[in-house]
Protein backbone atom coordinates (compact mmCIF):
# COMPACT_ATOMS: atom_id res chain seq x y z
CA UNK A 1 0.00 0.00 0.00
CA UNK A 2 0.85 3.18 -0.23
CA UNK A 3 2.15 6.00 2.92
CA UNK A 4 -0.70 7.70 2.09
CA UNK A 5 -3.15 4.50 2.81
CA UNK A 6 -0.92 3.42 5.62
CA UNK A 7 -1.60 7.04 7.51
CA UNK A 8 -5.15 7.22 6.30
CA UNK A 9 -5.85 4.24 7.65
CA UNK A 10 -4.04 4.36 11.22
CA UNK A 11 -5.52 8.31 11.41
CA UNK A 12 -9.30 6.93 10.62
CA UNK A 13 -9.07 3.87 12.92
CA UNK A 14 -7.47 6.39 15.90
CA UNK A 15 -10.62 8.55 15.68
CA UNK A 16 -13.07 5.65 15.47
CA UNK A 17 -11.86 3.86 18.08
CA UNK A 18 -10.31 6.53 20.51
CA UNK A 19 -12.14 10.26 19.65
CA UNK A 20 -14.05 12.27 20.60
CA UNK A 21 -17.96 12.64 20.18
CA UNK A 22 -19.65 15.82 19.70
CA UNK A 23 -23.52 14.19 20.13
CA UNK A 24 -23.76 16.80 23.32
CA UNK A 25 -23.49 19.86 21.47
CA UNK A 26 -24.87 22.11 19.12
CA UNK A 27 -22.85 21.98 15.75
CA UNK A 28 -23.21 24.41 12.96
CA UNK A 29 -23.09 21.53 9.91
CA UNK A 30 -25.88 20.27 8.60
CA UNK A 31 -27.38 16.96 6.17
CA UNK A 32 -29.00 17.68 3.03
CA UNK A 33 -32.22 16.71 4.86
CA UNK A 34 -31.34 19.21 8.05
CA UNK A 35 -30.03 17.23 10.48
CA UNK A 36 -27.49 17.95 12.54
CA UNK A 37 -23.68 16.59 11.33
CA UNK A 38 -22.21 15.19 14.54
CA UNK A 39 -18.88 13.91 14.58
CA UNK A 40 -15.99 12.19 16.11
CA UNK A 41 -12.61 13.47 16.12
CA UNK A 42 -8.94 13.74 17.29
CA UNK A 43 -6.97 16.55 18.54
CA UNK A 44 -3.75 17.43 17.03
CA UNK A 45 -2.80 15.08 14.43
CA UNK A 46 0.48 15.39 12.58
CA UNK A 47 1.26 13.27 9.70
CA UNK A 48 4.26 13.45 7.45
CA UNK A 49 5.06 12.69 3.81
CA UNK A 50 8.31 12.92 2.10
CA UNK A 51 7.95 13.34 -1.43
CA UNK A 52 11.70 12.27 -1.94
CA UNK A 53 10.36 8.80 -1.19
CA UNK A 54 6.63 8.42 -2.94
CA UNK A 55 3.67 10.81 -3.95
CA UNK A 56 1.12 10.52 -0.90
CA UNK A 57 -1.82 9.40 -2.83
CA UNK A 58 -4.72 7.46 -1.68
CA UNK A 59 -4.78 4.12 -3.20
CA UNK A 60 -7.79 3.00 -1.41
CA UNK A 61 -10.42 4.88 -3.87
CA UNK A 62 -9.44 7.36 -6.44
CA UNK A 63 -8.05 10.80 -5.41
CA UNK A 64 -9.18 13.36 -8.75
CA UNK A 65 -5.93 14.73 -8.96
CA UNK A 66 -6.84 16.69 -11.78
CA UNK A 67 -9.19 18.34 -10.20
CA UNK A 68 -7.56 18.73 -6.75
CA UNK A 69 -4.43 20.21 -8.82
CA UNK A 70 -6.78 23.18 -10.32
CA UNK A 71 -8.19 23.58 -7.26
CA UNK A 72 -4.88 24.65 -5.75
CA UNK A 73 -3.74 26.36 -9.09
CA UNK A 74 -7.22 28.78 -8.17
CA UNK A 75 -6.59 29.36 -5.11
CA UNK A 76 -2.23 30.12 -5.07
CA UNK A 77 -2.08 30.85 -8.99
CA UNK A 78 -4.86 33.14 -9.86
CA UNK A 79 -5.36 33.75 -6.26
CA UNK A 80 -8.93 34.25 -6.98
CA UNK A 81 -12.19 33.63 -5.02
CA UNK A 82 -14.65 32.67 -7.40
CA UNK A 83 -16.16 29.58 -8.72
CA UNK A 84 -16.32 30.66 -12.39
CA UNK A 85 -12.19 30.72 -12.38
CA UNK A 86 -12.43 26.47 -11.48
CA UNK A 87 -13.48 23.87 -13.00
CA UNK A 88 -14.69 21.87 -10.21
CA UNK A 89 -17.85 22.33 -8.42
CA UNK A 90 -16.59 21.76 -5.05
CA UNK A 91 -17.41 25.32 -3.87
CA UNK A 92 -20.71 25.75 -5.57
CA UNK A 93 -22.69 25.78 -2.05
CA UNK A 94 -20.43 28.30 -0.35
CA UNK A 95 -20.85 30.89 -3.74
CA UNK A 96 -22.92 33.72 -4.20
CA UNK A 97 -25.34 34.53 -7.10
CA UNK A 98 -21.96 36.01 -8.27
CA UNK A 99 -19.57 33.09 -7.81
CA UNK A 100 -17.49 34.56 -5.42
CA UNK A 101 -16.79 32.99 -2.02
CA UNK A 102 -16.06 36.41 -0.26
CA UNK A 103 -12.76 37.38 0.72
CA UNK A 104 -11.28 33.83 1.19
CA UNK A 105 -8.46 32.02 0.40
CA UNK A 106 -7.34 33.19 -3.05
CA UNK A 107 -8.55 36.93 -2.49
CA UNK A 108 -6.09 36.85 0.61
CA UNK A 109 -3.16 35.73 -1.09
CA UNK A 110 -3.55 38.13 -4.51
CA UNK A 111 -3.60 41.00 -1.06
CA UNK A 112 -0.42 43.54 -1.19
CA UNK A 113 0.99 44.15 1.58
CA UNK A 114 4.50 45.94 2.16
CA UNK A 115 7.81 44.64 2.97
CA UNK A 116 11.41 46.65 3.39
CA UNK A 117 12.31 45.30 -0.24
CA UNK A 118 8.70 46.45 -1.55
CA UNK A 119 5.22 45.55 -1.57
CA UNK A 120 4.36 41.46 -2.59
CA UNK A 121 1.43 39.67 -1.93
CA UNK A 122 2.01 36.41 0.24
CA UNK A 123 2.55 34.30 -3.20
CA UNK A 124 5.13 36.77 -4.54
CA UNK A 125 6.81 36.82 -1.32
CA UNK A 126 7.39 33.02 -0.87
CA UNK A 127 9.46 33.10 -4.42
CA UNK A 128 11.29 36.18 -3.78
CA UNK A 129 12.53 34.53 -0.85
CA UNK A 130 13.19 31.05 -1.97
CA UNK A 131 15.16 32.71 -4.39
CA UNK A 132 16.92 35.53 -2.69
CA UNK A 133 16.52 34.92 1.02
CA UNK A 134 16.72 30.77 1.26
CA UNK A 135 18.03 30.67 4.70
CA UNK A 136 15.28 32.95 6.12
CA UNK A 137 12.39 31.20 9.20
CA UNK A 138 10.22 33.80 8.08
CA UNK A 139 8.75 32.21 4.61
CA UNK A 140 5.09 31.59 5.48
CA UNK A 141 1.31 32.39 4.09
CA UNK A 142 -1.49 32.87 6.57
CA UNK A 143 -5.03 33.32 5.11
CA UNK A 144 -6.58 33.50 7.99
CA UNK A 145 -7.11 37.18 8.25
CA UNK A 146 -9.66 38.27 11.39
CA UNK A 147 -10.64 41.18 10.22
CA UNK A 148 -12.04 39.87 6.91
CA UNK A 149 -13.72 36.95 8.38
CA UNK A 150 -17.50 38.13 8.18
CA UNK A 151 -16.82 38.69 4.34
CA UNK A 152 -15.54 35.04 3.98
CA UNK A 153 -18.73 32.10 2.84
CA UNK A 154 -16.10 29.77 4.69
CA UNK A 155 -13.52 30.42 7.10
CA UNK A 156 -10.17 29.29 5.70
CA UNK A 157 -9.43 25.37 6.53
CA UNK A 158 -6.35 25.18 5.22
CA UNK A 159 -5.15 28.25 6.65
CA UNK A 160 -1.36 28.44 6.70
CA UNK A 161 2.25 27.13 4.70
CA UNK A 162 5.35 27.68 6.65
CA UNK A 163 8.45 26.99 4.01
CA UNK A 164 11.70 25.82 5.02
CA UNK A 165 14.88 25.44 2.88
CA UNK A 166 17.31 22.87 3.95
CA UNK A 167 20.41 22.36 1.88
CA UNK A 168 18.62 22.24 -1.61
CA UNK A 169 15.40 20.26 -0.28
CA UNK A 170 12.66 22.56 0.31
CA UNK A 171 9.85 21.26 3.01
CA UNK A 172 6.63 22.51 4.56
CA UNK A 173 4.03 22.53 6.99
CA UNK A 174 0.42 22.57 6.55
CA UNK A 175 -1.47 23.80 9.31
CA UNK A 176 -5.35 23.57 9.11
CA UNK A 177 -7.65 24.17 11.81
CA UNK A 178 -10.44 21.54 10.59
CA UNK A 179 -10.25 18.56 8.20
CA UNK A 180 -13.33 16.59 7.55
CA UNK A 181 -11.23 13.53 6.81
CA UNK A 182 -13.24 11.00 4.81
CA UNK A 183 -13.93 13.85 2.24
CA UNK A 184 -11.24 15.73 2.19
CA UNK A 185 -7.65 14.53 4.17
CA UNK A 186 -6.16 13.21 0.71
CA UNK A 187 -7.05 15.84 -1.39
CA UNK A 188 -5.51 18.60 0.58
CA UNK A 189 -2.63 16.38 0.58
CA UNK A 190 -2.48 15.58 -2.66
CA UNK A 191 -2.71 19.73 -3.25
CA UNK A 192 0.16 20.83 -0.89
CA UNK A 193 2.39 18.02 -2.10
CA UNK A 194 1.58 19.54 -5.85
CA UNK A 195 2.49 23.12 -4.71
CA UNK A 196 5.54 22.24 -3.03
CA UNK A 197 6.99 20.53 -5.98
CA UNK A 198 5.85 23.40 -7.98
CA UNK A 199 7.71 26.22 -5.50
CA UNK A 200 10.76 23.58 -5.15
CA UNK A 201 10.94 23.34 -8.98
CA UNK A 202 10.93 27.35 -9.92
CA UNK A 203 13.21 27.35 -7.34
CA UNK A 204 15.78 25.30 -8.27
CA UNK A 205 15.38 23.34 -4.81
CA UNK A 206 14.00 19.77 -4.43
CA UNK A 207 11.00 19.03 -2.80
CA UNK A 208 11.41 17.28 0.39
CA UNK A 209 8.61 16.78 3.35
CA UNK A 210 5.16 17.74 3.59
CA UNK A 211 4.08 18.17 7.30
CA UNK A 212 0.39 18.28 7.49
CA UNK A 213 -0.65 19.50 11.41
CA UNK A 214 -4.31 19.26 11.69
CA UNK A 215 -6.47 20.38 14.82
CA UNK A 216 -9.60 19.23 14.57
CA UNK A 217 -9.03 15.84 12.47
CA UNK A 218 -13.28 14.71 12.37
CA UNK A 219 -14.84 12.33 10.60
CA UNK A 220 -18.60 12.60 10.41
CA UNK A 221 -21.28 10.00 12.08
CA UNK A 222 -22.54 9.07 8.66
CA UNK A 223 -19.33 8.50 7.10
CA UNK A 224 -18.60 5.92 9.46
CA UNK A 225 -19.55 3.21 7.99
CA UNK A 226 -18.46 3.54 4.51
CA UNK A 227 -14.73 4.53 5.90
CA UNK A 228 -15.10 1.49 7.61
CA UNK A 229 -15.82 -0.66 4.39
CA UNK A 230 -13.06 1.50 2.51
CA UNK A 231 -10.40 0.81 4.64
CA UNK A 232 -11.00 -2.89 3.55
CA UNK A 233 -10.53 -2.40 -0.31
CA UNK A 234 -7.26 -3.45 -2.34
CA UNK A 235 -4.42 -1.33 -1.61
CA UNK A 236 -1.23 -0.65 -4.08
CA UNK A 237 1.47 0.97 -4.34
CA UNK A 238 1.77 4.71 -4.71
CA UNK A 239 1.68 6.30 -8.01
CA UNK A 240 4.33 8.23 -9.63
CA UNK A 241 3.74 12.02 -10.38
CA UNK A 242 6.49 14.43 -12.45
CA UNK A 243 6.10 17.96 -13.57
CA UNK A 244 7.02 19.27 -16.54
CA UNK A 245 10.82 20.14 -16.19
CA UNK A 246 10.45 22.99 -18.92
CA UNK A 247 8.37 25.18 -16.34
CA UNK A 248 10.70 27.62 -14.36
CA UNK A 249 8.03 30.09 -13.49
CA UNK A 250 5.31 29.20 -10.90
CA UNK A 251 2.54 31.26 -12.81
CA UNK A 252 3.32 29.25 -16.02
CA UNK A 253 1.77 25.89 -14.60
CA UNK A 254 -0.98 24.15 -15.81
CA UNK A 255 -2.95 21.05 -14.76
CA UNK A 256 -1.39 18.89 -17.97
CA UNK A 257 1.92 19.75 -16.60
CA UNK A 258 1.80 17.44 -14.16
CA UNK A 259 2.43 14.07 -15.34
CA UNK A 260 0.57 11.01 -13.14
CA UNK A 261 1.81 7.92 -14.41
CA UNK A 262 1.21 3.87 -12.14
CA UNK A 263 -1.83 5.10 -10.21
CA UNK A 264 -3.97 1.91 -9.08
CA UNK A 265 -6.64 2.21 -6.83
CA UNK A 266 -9.74 0.49 -5.23
CA UNK A 267 -12.45 1.12 -8.47
CA UNK A 268 -15.30 1.25 -5.89
CA UNK A 269 -17.54 3.60 -5.98
CA UNK A 270 -17.93 4.99 -1.97
CA UNK A 271 -20.08 8.14 -1.86
CA UNK A 272 -19.40 10.74 0.94
CA UNK A 273 -22.94 13.37 2.07
CA UNK A 274 -20.73 16.68 2.28
CA UNK A 275 -22.02 18.64 5.71
CA UNK A 276 -22.89 22.37 5.08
Amino acid sequence: MSRADEIFIQNCTDIIERGSWDTHLEVRPRWLDGTPAHTVKQFGIVNRYDLREEFPMLTLRRTAFKSAVDEILWIWQKKSNNIKDLKSHIWDSWADESGSIGKAYGYQLGVKHKYKEGEFDQVDRVLYDLKNNPASRRIMTNIYTFQDLHEMHLYPCAYSMTFNVSGNVLNGILNQRSNDVAVANNWNVVQYAALLMMFAQVSGLVAGELVHVIADAHIYDRHIPVIKKMMQNPKYPAPKVKLNPEVKDFYKFTVDDFILEDYQYSNVDEKFEVAI
